[in-house]
């Protein structure tokens, strides 16, 4: 009986969306335009951004440092994604017309998936390796080799791997008025095991990693701000990262979590039409914002420290003065500087 009651509740909900021609107006317009030009924006400065930082990490960064191998690992990822957008862009700059056929339709929704979470673990694992070298130097010293960051590392791309996986599964595609729509991930069908994973990856693969990236920077600034010798370049330093990596965190993954949970819930109970178009408008506007990592992620490889600008600036001299090394003062770090690199 209860079983009945539901799906008469939900096709008598289903059957006033219909009823209301300009229920999805507002959608529509999103995905049209906001989605094709925010994914366009993004695809510009973030394709070649993190092109430039594999090269610079790769080519002019040796030897590496911790640091370096993880930031490596997640601008690896994130142009992975990134390669993905220009489909992305054409599907629903052509109105939600996919004629790439259902395996990329499939691939890309994993893709930003894996990056999505491979990018929150990669950011969580530099926010745990900081703190263990500037709250517990001695204490971790053992932990900051650089086999174990490439250890760490190795095991992000596997745990990445398996927990998106089931994404392969819970995508679907269908045909509707001559189009081909490849759904995403909220919207596709089998809505019980949508909502239990959607659940499980958002407290384990989310929230776990927002407390431990907040609990991290709290702590250093706090170690940094007690300590008897902290220099006020330091502190700054520690700032700046505390800033960025918590801006994209709150301002880039949190409104996307919360709203994906949303869309999902209230997709398993009838509500109006009115309330649908707008969790669901605010949900295509988050899906932007988490793609805005890819470029929030370049903030961070700057501000990290003196060795990725020095190395910007000798691609720039290499490049206008025929590879003439540039002056020997700007290769030295400040020796002082050292102890709170990883």
């Amino acid at each position: 009986m209860n079983t009945s009651d539901d799906l008469t509740n939900s096709t008598t909900c289903q059957d006033i969306r219909g009823d209301l021609p300009n229920c999805t107006d507002v959608e529509v317009s999103l995905k049209t335009l906001y989605l094709p030009v925010m994914y366009g924006l993004i695809f510009l400065v973030g394709f070649p951004g993190n092109i430039i930082a594999i090269c610079v990490y790769s080519f002019k960064m040796r030897p590496w440092k911790s640091s370096t191998i993880i930031t490596l690992n997640l601008a690896l990822t994130d142009l992975l994604y990134l390669t993905s957008l220009p489909f992305l862009i054409h599907y629903y700059a052509s109105g939600e017309h996919w004629i790439f056929g259902e395996f990329l339709c499939k691939f890309i929704h994993f893709g930003f998936h894996f990056n999505l979470y491979s990018s929150i673990l990669f950011l969580t694992c530099f926010s745990a390796f900081r703190y263990m070298v500037i709250v517990h130097p001695m204490k971790f010293f053992h932990i900051q080799r650089k086999r174990w960051t490439a250890v760490a590392c190795a095991a992000i791309w596997v745990i990445s791997l398996a927990a998106v996986s089931p994404i392969n599964f819970l995508i679907s595609s269908k045909e509707e008025q001559n189009r081909s729509l490849c759904l995403d991930f909220t919207s596709s069908e089998n809505l019980g095991a949508i909502r239990w994973y959607n659940w499980l990856l958002t407290i384990l693969a989310f929230f776990l990693p927002l407390v431990t990236v907040t609990l991290c920077y709290v702590l250093i600034i706090c170690a940094l701000t007690t300590g008897p010798q902290t220099r006020a370049g330091h502190k700054q330093k520690a700032r700046r990262l505390a800033v960025i990596l918590l801006v994209v965190f709150y301002v880039c993954f949190l409104p996307f979590h919360l709203f994906r949970v949303a869309r999902v819930e209230l997709r398993l109970c009838p509500i109006s039409c009115h309330v649908e178009k707008h969790i669901h408008s605010t949900y295509i506007i988050s899906r932007p914002l988490a793609a805005l990592n890819t470029c929030g992620n370049l903030l961070l490889y700057v501000v990290m420290g003196g060795d990725f600008q020095q190395a910007i600036f000798s691609l720039s001299w290499c490049k206008w003065s025929k590879c003439i090394p540039p002056p020997e003062s700007s290769n030295h770090a400040n020796k002082s500087e050292i102890s709170l690199r990883l």
